[in-house]
């Protein structure tokens, strides 16, 4: 890649002389030091490089430029799919630019609707965010989880939905958990962790995860302890009541692992114990909800795809389960009861088809969409006869819908004013070839009539793990990308769900290569079509999907023109030990087993740089408060590939304060990040504007 301007001048980044012996392979660790974020030295190395970092950035002529257009296109009324708890109506808006959205409840749709809780009022500068919420049966009490700077440490609170005010409780050490109500409105089970270490608790591991009962009212030191397993300390549980309060319902997870065990306890005995229902970690086992002693679950087993299973309790044994739909060549993504009838979400090849089925699993019809995109929603109790869903597309605002379970019919609810023109633009999906003859989806979307001569500026963005699936879904910032002449491509590769469990498994632990193999044949795909080149094409993911963009631009450094990784997981021989990265190695693998540390060290970013090689220009993006994927992987692959970069491309990271994973994020840090973003691929592809 040619550069007209010359060479940055980087950080000297200090190295030690840190090595460590892998079953007998020695693997040198200069930049150990910066997996301290709060050392005076990491500190500095922090400052120095985002100075670089925006220095950069802000000489950038088109980026003020780019900043107006995001922010006036953002600048649009978004609204939740209303949802309903005893007597009110709730929803979420935001009125265009507000850092977080705010609740609203109402007692009829047509009612004027009150502010229930205002995000944007906890903090000064919006970092604040509301991360959890669970109304009671009743509708009069909200509890909620709120977040600082994107940490995935929540505290919860309970407020009354009357009068606004909160209520004394006040509950702390929460992660990876939701509240669930009992019927008698008198509490919620959640879970927790032990109190962390408050200097390094955000990046301590995260191990022994209990599940409790809170009583309103009391102090959490007297919460009820209902489960926990000194024997499992990667054991976590997600409590669930049922809609008519009978049971609760104990999801065990261990890490990341979509397969998981169904416990249960009957609410309305009170000496009832806890009934170990499904003790095997076999498959994935999500409940429906329950008939008495039938319980009715959408599983895997047996179906990578997806079935529904009915279970009889008081005859629980494999051989008695009862399969009620039975796999299709679509994949079953989720499943609900409204009108007495199951609804169940499907992928065909990556866009939503929703089916309705009696209870006894006989089809009766298929929801009629607005198009080709994703649909989401059809939430409710069961015997409610209307629901609401949002559609989305690659040129379609999320557009809510009420649909009519009795006439099956659905009519336009609320649908948001953007200032473009969807007609404008074009979306297709094509079907190529990976390098082991596997058949992948692309979804191609850019304005109508570009000329396909090679030279279309292209950003090309995936996922590929943990069983989730990419659909079509509308962003402000693509749009502002396509606007420029930009063409997006996003290929639905191995490791995600879109597919099942068999498409995930074929992009994990020691297939995870099939995942880059998928990416890799994407980009050559669009060249090879005239789509792009490589000096036009930027790679861009996020998290697994930054680790994606490693793995690839250091496989395959001449085949991009710019490289994007997000919020990464670099270093795949350190990675499950901060936090919740140990979760990862069912998805991943240890680097603790021998067998496995092969197939990591082959691909991990970090060990597989490569000295005086001339590497992609690179805009590493990070958050100081990342404590999902500790901010480490970054500093050290930024310093590395800084060392290591022969050419003149700009290899850059930037370092966002009081911001996590990106959950949370408010709308101006959003805007801020997309519009640097769009600035350096536009100077580094050399795009006019």
């Amino acid at each position: 890649m040619a550069y007209s301007e010359k060479r940055l001048a980087y950080p000297l980044t200090h190295k030690s002389n840190q090595t460590d012996n892998y079953h007998g392979t020695l693997v040198t660790d200069p930049y150990r030091w910066l997996e301290n974020p709060d050392s005076e030295e990491t500190k500095a190395w922090i400052e120095g490089e985002n100075k670089i970092t925006f220095a950069y950035l802000n000489e950038i002529p088109v980026r003020e430029k780019i900043k107006q257009r995001l922010t006036k296109l953002w600048d649009y009324e978004k609204y939740s799919i209303p949802f309903k708890e005893g007597e009110h109506y709730f929803y979420f808006k935001n009125d265009g630019l507000q850092n977080q959205s705010v609740l609203y409840t109402l007692k009829t749709l047509d009612d004027q609707p009150k502010v229930l809780l205002d995000p944007n009022k906890l903090s000064e500068d919006g970092t604040v965010a509301l991360s959890g919420l669970s109304i009671s049966y009743n509708g009069k009490l909200l509890a909620y989880g709120l977040s600082s700077s994107g940490s995935d440490w929540q505290e919860w609170k309970v407020r009354d939905v009357e009068s606004g005010e909160d209520l004394q409780d006040h509950l702390k050490w929460i992660k990876f958990s939701d509240a669930s109500w009992t019927r008698d409105n008198q509490g919620f089970f959640y879970s927790r962790y032990d109190e962390p270490n408050e200097k390094t608790r955000l990046e301590d591991v995260n191990y022994y995860q209990k599940l409790y009962y809170h009583r309103l009212g009391k102090p959490q030191s007297e919460d009820v302890l209902i489960y926990h397993r000194p024997d499992q300390k990667e054991w976590g549980f997600s409590g669930d009541v049922t809609e008519n309060g009978q049971y609760l319902i104990i999801s065990v997870w261990l890490g990341t692992d979509s397969k998981n065990l169904v416990f249960y306890k009957d609410l309305i005995n009170a000496n009832a114990e806890i009934v170990e229902l499904i003790n095997q970690f076999e498959a994935d086992y999500s409940f429906i909800d329950h008939d008495d002693r039938i319980f009715y679950f959408r599983t895997n087993l047996d179906a990578p795809r997806g079935r529904v299973i009915a279970i009889d309790t008081k005859n629980p044994t494999l051989e008695n389960w009862q399969e009620l739909i039975p796999q299709t060549a679509e994949t079953l993504e989720s499943v609900g009861i409204l009108n007495n009838q199951f609804v169940a979400d499907y992928l065909q090849d990556a866009h939503t088809k929703i089916k309705i089925f009696d209870l006894k699993g006989g089809f009766l019809r298929e929801v009629e969409l607005p198009g080709l995109g994703s649909a989401g929603g059809f939430g409710g109790k069961r015997n409610d006869t209307e629901t609401f869903y949002s559609f989305t597309s690659f040129t379609t605002p999320g557009t809510i819908y009420r649909y009519d379970m009795v006439k099956d019919k659905s009519e336009l609810f609320r649908q948001p004013k953007v200032d473009f023109n969807p007609e404008d633009y074009e979306t297709k999906q094509v079907f190529y070839h990976s390098k082991d003859g596997t058949k992948v989806p692309m979804f191609i979307t850019h304005k109508k009539g570009i000329k396909l001569d090679g030279n279309n500026p292209t950003y090309l963005y995936a996922y590929g793990g943990f069983n989730a699936s990419m659909t079509p879904g509308f962003s402000v910032s693509l749009l502002v990308w396509m606007e420029m002449g930009g063409v997006y491509a996003m290929p639905n590769i191995r490791g995600g769900g879109e597919y099942g469990e068999e498409w995930h498994q074929a992009g994990m632990k020691e297939k995870k290569q099939n995942v880059f193999d998928d990416f890799i044949a994407a980009a050559e795909w669009l060249i090879a079509n005239k789509y792009t080149r490589s000096a036009k094409l930027a790679i861009a993911g996020g998290s697994n999907g930054g680790l994606l963009v490693g793995a690839c631009m250091t496989q395959r450094p001449e085949l991009f023109g710019v490289a994007l990784p997000a919020v990464g997981v670099m270093d795949m021989l350190r990675f499950h030990k901060f936090t919740i990265g140990w979760a990862w190695t069912s998805e991943y693998g240890s680097p603790d087993n021998p067998e496995e540390f092969k197939t990591l060290y082959a691909y991990s970013p970090l060990q597989n740089i490569k000295p005086d090689t001339a590497y992609p220009a690179t805009l590493i993006t990070t958050a100081d408060h990342d404590d999902r994927v500790v901010p480490a992987h970054s500093f050290k692959f930024a310093a590395a590939l800084q060392a290591a970069q022969a050419g003149d491309a700009p290899t850059l990271i930037r370092i966002e304060t009081k911001a996590g994973h990106g959950g949370g994020k408010p709308t101006d840090k959003i805007i801020e990040e997309a519009s640097d973003k769009w600035a350096f691929v536009v100077r580094t592809l050399d795009i006019e504007v």
